[in-house]
């Protein structure tokens, strides 16, 4: 399996910057784990690829890519872009982004292939199928209804949290995996935002710490993800401080092997 977080932020001398706005995450070339930066970031060949799209959440940094980049392929596509979600936030996009008013209904529009977009509703604790991955759905802490993901193929698992604070069925689900090959896991705040952290339902680098404790593994590497740009610096410095071990903060453009 391979794992290539797509850039977001580009910087002022035009290089990837480390400051991450946006949440996507692109496998094996062809499935697309939220899709913050899915059209601005994606290379010709996974543009081409993918047409799976898995949600963790509706908040806007994990989806504003959705419809450029429906957009963008809408003439050509063959088969429609399959947007697999839990049923609040299929509801909540089409309600609140695929509404008309801030950009089409896709659902309601065709090529002349047909169909441009098709729902795929998931449900917590099942598993199903997309592509070659099987993808089993975890409810996660957030502020709104969110999924964290294990990610299984012939090879492993990996476990991606998506955006949460602190959490115990997620665990319990991810100890029981019989060959984990990453643990990628949020750490959005620095520590001095605790109370922040506390009501938007984010994790900083004490409370990283406290959940990993919960994680009764150390066969697996963990990565940290979905930081904060504006706090990455006191975030890195500060989970640099707690000496995990095993610990790396994900680059984005990189592409990691399992």
């Amino acid at each position: 399996m391979k794992l290539r977080l797509l850039p977001s932020t580009i910087d002022g001398a035009g290089l990837v910057s480390e400051r991450q706005h946006f949440a996507c995450f692109v496998i094996d070339g062809c499935v697309a784990f939220d899709a913050g930066s899915l059209a601005s970031s994606v290379n010709e060949q996974e543009r081409e690829n993918i047409r799976d799209v898995v949600l963790t959440h509706a908040h806007l940094d994990h989806i504003a890519g959705l419809p450029l980049f429906i957009d963008d392929l809408f003439q050509t596509l063959t088969e429609p872009v399959r947007v697999h979600a839990e049923r609040s936030v299929i509801d909540a996009l089409e309600e609140h982004i695929f509404n008309w008013s801030i950009y089409p209904r896709f659902s309601e529009l065709k090529n002349r292939f047909g169909s441009v977009v098709e729902y795929h509703e998931f449900e917590q604790g099942k598993q199903f199928d997309v592509r070659h991955l099987t993808v089993r759905a975890v409810a996660v802490n957030h502020k709104v209804p969110s999924s964290g993901f294990l990610i299984s193929d012939t090879s492993g698992t990996i476990a991606i949290t998506g955006d949460t604070a602190e959490m115990n069925e997620f665990w319990n689900e991810v100890n029981r995996v019989e060959k984990l090959s990453g643990l990628f896991i949020e750490c959005a705040l620095p520590n001095e935002l605790h109370e922040l952290a506390s009501v938007s339902h984010h994790l900083t680098a004490e409370k990283l710490a406290h959940e990993l404790t919960k994680f009764e593994r150390d066969d697996s590497p963990i990565y940290v993800i979905n930081i904060k740009p504006a706090h990455r610096e006191a975030v890195v410095s500060q989970i640099g401080l707690l000496g995990v071990k095993g610990i790396e903060i994900l680059e984005a453009g990189r592409t990691y092997q399992f």
